[in-house]
């Protein structure tokens, strides 16, 4: 009985770090925490009426995707916005990202082919701008531009890999939500459309070259070395 009442107890309190880990997760990427906002256990344990070990556990989640930092006293923070951060973040991506996407080239089966052609599609056919929703891109393009640069890469089939791409999406991604700069002279469309086609074409070096020059203009966008009126992110 002692068992099962002790079984019963940690499932309740990994469904509750669950919830209390999303709820964070979407304040954060909307915004309601600002840069460099500390990030209270104590307070956050009573706004959602959980304790401080259901918080905590959150957080920890949280510093683990690049989400939260956690500071030196032990306590926690929304990530400082930097370009310096964001050109440790693109220089990550820029190292990792083309050999992966060799790698899927490589081993990525008929399967694979499809889902990127589907995940491409998909991308192409969703609004990057829905009028009412303000000058940032659309959650479902945002979306549907994770989903086809994972999907490029998910030929590689090495799960840490997948896991790495994941982490540092999720932190560019942060940035990019706070950043103001866009460039209306880049061709999203087209890069996203020749990333596909050198995939599929089995091209692999043509790939890793396109995706590396893809991510080489999202850092200048984002760190504001190109023109800052709207046009579409990539």
């Amino acid at each position: 009985m002692a068992q099962t009442t002790h079984t019963s107890t940690s499932s309740a309190k990994r469904m509750l770090s669950e919830q209390v880990h999303t709820y964070l997760r979407d304040a954060i990427m909307r915004g309601d925490h600002s840069p460099g906002d500390a990030l209270k256990p104590q307070d956050l344990a009573k706004e959602r009426g959980v304790s401080l070990a259901v918080v905590r556990e959150a957080l920890v989640r949280l510093v683990g995707e690049g989400l939260a930092d956690r500071l030196p006293n032990r306590g926690f923070a929304v990530p400082a916005v930097s370009d310096s951060r964001w050109q440790e973040i693109a220089e990550a991506r820029r190292t990792v990202e083309p050999a992966v996407l060799r790698m899927a080239v490589e081993r990525g089966d008929v399967d694979w082919e499809a889902r990127v052609r589907a995940a491409h599609h998909r991308l192409a056919r969703t609004p990057a701008y829905v009028p009412g929703e303000g000058e940032h891109y659309s959650d479902a393009w945002a979306e549907a531009h994770r989903v086809f640069h994972r999907t490029l890469l998910e030929g590689c089939r090495n799960p840490l890999l997948l896991e790495t791409f994941d982490r540092m999406w999720t932190a560019s991604e942060l940035v990019r939500r706070w950043s103001a700069h866009r460039n209306p002279e880049r061709d999203g469309v087209g890069e996203h459309r020749r990333l596909e086609e050198a995939a599929l074409a089995r091209d692999a070096d043509t790939a890793a070259e396109v995706l590396t020059q893809h991510l080489t203009q999202t850092a200048a966008v984002l760190t504001g070395d190109s023109h800052d009126e709207p046009a579409e992110r990539a």
